[in-house]
């Protein structure tokens, strides 16, 4: 073989070789809207692509409030139809009682954004506006908060009302490294390894901040048997069905095997509660989320499985319509 079809040869190979540990470690990578978050105690996700489809099929256009409808002929952006990814980070703030609240957000919105328009609205409402790495930081008023919102690409935008523009900062600052697969906060590097593929929505660390109260995480009026700052994994996939995981990390094997114990005798309890429940899709869905509930503990872990039926969609997206409006 000539020399120089040799040497063709190995680059090619080379390459195909890069080309396929590139895609290979993409695939594993957290999802480029995740890894633009700042450090936080908590992450959620949700791809919301997926779940369009489901939730189209029997969707017809809402009938939305008037000034809804003006927010969204304003910015050309329609949170329902054309959001497609949403990555939340959660911060615990000191002074639970303070002007800030319990739990401050930073949060990447991806999605069909019409710049110019969502731009324009932004410097209407805007009382400041701050120019950082590229990147013009609006600063808009909202509940005695300072939202600050910036668009960082095509179809990116990054929400903080964090009291300081610290995590809207990073988040900027970690898009001009996005291209790393791996790139993220401490909480996503740790944990996200454990999040089972293809998961559409999941959540890692301090998740059940936004339900803590008076340092118990309560749901449906239930005061469930968890620590607020307890670290989770949970995570949400679609095989046919619907599979919620939960999964604490509990500070001893002892704990755990207690945690377990009385989170059983809850769902037991809450099912005996949800079953005089009239018939309708959230009733519905809340029953079988109970039914197939399954509580289990391997060593300092506690494990939740669930699974709902496809079903819900239709059931929720058929009472949606027959509603008068659409809120904002």
């Amino acid at each position: 073989m000539h020399r120089r079809t040799r040497r063709t040869l190995l680059i090619l190979a080379a390459v195909l070789v890069f080309l396929a540990v590139a895609i290979f470690l993409r695939s594993k990578a957290p999802p480029e809207a995740a890894r633009l978050l700042p450090e936080s105690d908590g992450i959620l996700y949700v791809n919301l692509k997926p779940l369009h489809s489901f939730a189209h099929r029997s969707l017809k256009p809402p009938q939305r409030v008037p000034e809804y409808q003006q927010f969204v002929d304003a910015v050309g952006f329609d949170w329902e139809q054309d959001l497609d990814e949403v990555a939340i980070a959660l911060h615990r703030m000191p002074d639970p009682t303070g002007p800030n609240g319990p739990v401050a957000y930073s949060m990447v919105l991806v999605g069909k954004i019409t710049g110019k328009k969502l731009n324009d609205w932004l410097d209407t409402h805007a009382t400041s506006r701050e120019s950082y790495a590229g990147h013009t930081i609006y600063s808009i008023p909202s509940e005695n908060r300072t939202v600050r919102v910036a668009q960082i690409g095509y179809d990116m935008v990054a929400v903080s009302n964090t009291p300081t523009a610290e995590q809207i900062h990073s988040m900027l600052d970690r898009h001009r490294t996005a291209a790393w697969p791996f790139a993220g906060s401490t909480l996503l590097n740790q944990h996200y390894r454990e999040v089972p593929l293809l998961s559409l929505a999941w959540g890692v660390g301090q998740i059940g901040l936004p339900f803590s109260e008076s340092g118990a995480i309560k749901i449906f009026g239930f005061s469930l048997p968890l620590e607020s700052d307890s670290i989770v994994i949970a995570s949400l996939r679609w095989t046919g069905s619907f599979h919620l995981r939960v999964e604490e990390i509990a500070a001893s094997d002892e704990v755990a095997t207690r945690q377990a114990a009385a989170l059983a005798t809850l769902v037991t309890v809450a099912r005996g509660f949800t079953m005089p429940l009239g018939k309708n899709a959230a009733n519905n869905s809340l029953k079988e989320l109970l039914q197939t509930a399954e509580v289990t503990q391997k060593r300092n872990r506690m494990i939740v499985t669930a699974t709902l039926s496809p079903s819900i969609f239709s059931g929720l997206t058929s009472e949606e319509n027959s509603s008068p409006a659409t809120q904002p």
